[in-house]
């Protein structure tokens, strides 16, 4: 196993999420799978054989202390990028087989991007806007326009505040975060707020519904389904555009998310997750997401 730090803001020597990757797992049973992401506290990546090598180049597996995850941005690049260091994948347009379907890898500038769907984008009802506004420990009054569920590989819960010091400040009441997921039909919430005079850049939040800790440094499928939903909301043009995401900043771990959203003529094409890793020094160090 590989400790690898996914989307640190460039410069910062503590940003991004770290993501235990597991290559040539095929040896390992569900339930050792489980009980090694346990153990590490972060989301993790076991990389197998494709179930079938025509369709794809590998299959990835991921997990969460609670339970096996559909797919996870930020593991998938960070696999990907290990998998290039290691010399097991040149660089080429490559495909990942996961549960939420068929991811494309590429390596771009010296970067790793992966590609995710258009999203679905719905808006949710006031009463359940009220009870984000309780769940977050904020009057109704400080969540700006209309709410959304979004998703592109998982449904989340977008939620604009009215600053990013108001983002920042959040106190959530993380005992009804799960509860309240479930009303939502969403696997986390994901406050953000527009940053001041910056154009396509936001900042955000996750709290996940149930992965066995409070919050997230960096969630490249949430980042993903923000960016399809400013475009929703109409805070991003109809032109080809790069969104970047910055989150993890409240738990000092400052991470930068970028999101290539196709023009919106574009009606078929989904759009691409990329961002910097880099290896951890040795699992021994790695920081505990309760840690923050």
């Amino acid at each position: 196993m590989e400790l690898i730090r996914v989307f640190p803001s460039p410069g910062s020597e503590r940003g991004g999420n770290p993501a235990p990757v597991w290559l040539a797992a095929d040896g390992l049973s569900t339930a050792q799978m489980q009980e090694r992401t346990r153990a590490s506290g972060h989301e993790s990546v076991f990389v197998l054989r494709a179930s079938d090598p025509a369709a794809h180049d590998w299959r990835m597996r991921y997990f969460v202390p609670r339970h096996e995850m559909e797919m996870c941005g930020h593991a998938t690049l960070g696999a990907l990028w290990l998998l290039h260091r290691d010399g097991h994948w040149s660089g080429r347009p490559t495909t990942v087989e996961t549960l939420s379907g068929t991811v494309h890898g590429r390596h771009v500038d010296g970067l790793v991007e992966i590609s995710q769907p258009r999203a679905t984008v719905q808006a949710v009802g006031e009463v359940l806007r009220d009870e984000i506004a309780r769940c977050l420990r904020i009057a109704p009054a400080q969540i700006l326009g209309t709410v959304l569920n979004a998703s592109t590989s998982r449904v989340k819960t977008l939620v604009r505040l009215a600053s990013v010091e108001t983002l920042h400040a959040l106190r959530p009441d993380f005992t009804a975060v799960e509860a309240l997921c479930e009303r939502l039909g969403s696997t986390g919430l994901y406050p953000y707020a527009v940053a001041d005079g910056a154009e396509a850049t936001v900042s955000a939040r996750q709290f996940p519904k149930s992965s066995g800790y409070p919050e997230d440094a960096a969630t490249g499928i949430a980042a993903a389904a923000l960016a399809w939903g400013l475009r929703e909301a109409g805070r991003v043009g109809e032109a080809a555009t790069l969104v970047t995401v910055r989150q993890g900043e409240a738990m000092g771990s400052p991470s930068a998310i970028f999101v290539r959203l196709p023009a919106a003529t574009a009606t078929t094409e989904g759009c691409w997750l990329r961002g910097e890793a880099r290896a951890m020094p040795s699992p021994s160090s790695k920081e505990s997401h309760d840690s923050h």
